[in-house]
């Protein structure tokens, strides 16, 4: 049954042992890049039953080991996943029923954000960098630290929506309130900056008056669809993979009535190539509600108000890259975060990250920047030039 299941997979390059140490499956192809080790029946068939939920909770109790290089063999199984044959019409339409069965309410929405988000300020200090950036960083030079890199990304936003000093800029979604600082710091903007975490809205605030740019910047603990007023930029970076798919003309009515006549709009999101439910153990322990959507998924956010799309940019080994430094942060703290929860909490995330890693390494996910404006707005940049030309933040004077 084992054989078949990784049949099914298509035959992953690694090798499988069972609790009495004999090797159970070998890729026919290639050889293996790492062993998974099961330590007992039953956790067999638990893996036979639902594999994509109870290889993560085995994995995080502690009953499949993994010998070599944890992202390198995640990496093999997606990469088989990426090559075997496309879902046939039957299995496309029960994915797009579970993908819509996905309400995300007010209220599912906000317990899902808590749920990931209010794990508290002090664990993710420990592998984020100063600003606690939990988004997809830019790396235009391969060796820049992960805080040049998160600095930069905010800078290739700015740089896309054209901002100017005076200007009101309204985000949806604002993590730990980064963004917002930067563009009022750099860029001489007004933002007002929604998001329902309570925990990292109260962090965004104190550091907005520790830095003497609460007057610039005002975080509002409120849903995106509670957005008011009207602005020149609407900026969205890591929200959109937890609204749900049901919502994206939603939200495209939110971004209609905000957006002023001459406005520009950035959203960054994870997406993938077709549209695919995340995995049931990622939705249960890591992202609750969470979808990664396609970019023809993402347009449904676009066409309903008359959007004029007028760039993509895919950065999908740019979250490669930045994952692998969140993971390697995290394995320098490993111990602090097993103080602060316990060894499956810290199993379980060292999963998720190096399985981040493997799928944007696979091209499993991507990660997409779309920019979008009114459909006769003329004025925007000709050529993408003005992106790199200066690498470093103006000065707002501000």
């Amino acid at each position: 049954m084992i054989k078949r299941l990784m049949g099914l997979m298509g035959d992953p390059a690694v090798s499988i042992l069972f609790w009495d140490g004999r090797e159970h499956y070998r890729c026919p192809h290639a050889q293996p890049v790492g062993c998974i080790r099961l330590l007992d029946r039953a956790t067999l068939w638990r893996l036979l039953t639902n594999p994509t939920l109870n290889f993560g909770d085995s994995f995080s109790a502690g009953r499949i080991q993994v010998e070599g290089d944890l992202v390198g063999l995640i990496h093999a199984v997606y990469d088989a996943k990426v090559r075997r044959s496309r879902p046939g019409a039957l299995q496309a339409l029960i994915k797009g029923r579970v993908i819509r069965s996905q309400c995300n309410s007010l209220s599912d929405s906000r317990h899902n954000i808590v749920h990931h988000y209010d794990l508290g300020n002090d664990f993710y200090r420990l592998w984020l960098d100063d600003e606690m950036a939990y988004t997809c960083a830019y790396f235009p030079a391969p060796h820049m630290t992960l805080e040049q890199a998160q600095a930069a990304k905010l800078d290739h936003v700015a740089r896309k929506l054209q901002l100017r000093p005076g200007e009101q800029v309204v985000e949806a979604g604002c993590g730990w309130g980064g963004l917002a600082r930067h563009f009022a710091r750099h860029y001489g903007v007004h933002v007002r900056a929604y998001n329902i975490s309570p925990s990292q809205i109260a962090y965004a605030r104190q550091r907005a008056q520790a830095e003497g740019l609460e007057d610039r910047v005002e975080y509002i603990e409120d849903d995106y669809r509670n957005i008011r007023g009207k602005y020149d930029a609407f900026v969205s970076v890591g929200m959109l993979e937890h609204v749900g798919a049901r919502n994206y003309r939603t939200l495209g009515r939110v971004i209609d009535r905000a957006l002023k006549d001459d406005g520009r709009g950035l959203i960054h999101s994870i997406g993938q190539n077709r549209p695919e439910p995340l995995s049931a153990w990622t939705v249960k322990r890591i992202f609750p509600g969470a979808y990664a959507p396609t970019l023809g998924q993402m347009m449904e956010i676009f066409e309903t108000p008359g959007f004029s799309v007028v760039d993509v940019e895919n950065l999908r080994l740019h979250y490669a890259k930045t994952l692998e430094h969140w993971l390697a942060r995290y394995e320098r703290h490993a111990d602090k975060a097993r103080r602060m929860f316990d060894e499956f909490f810290v199993r379980a995330w060292r999963l998720y990250l190096s399985a981040s890693i493997a799928s944007f390494r696979a091209g499993c996910l991507q990660l997409y920047q779309v920019v979008f404006t009114r459909p006769s707005k003329n004025d925007m940049a000709w050529t993408r030039a003005h992106l790199y030309q200066d690498q470093s933040p103006p000065q707002s004077g501000a």
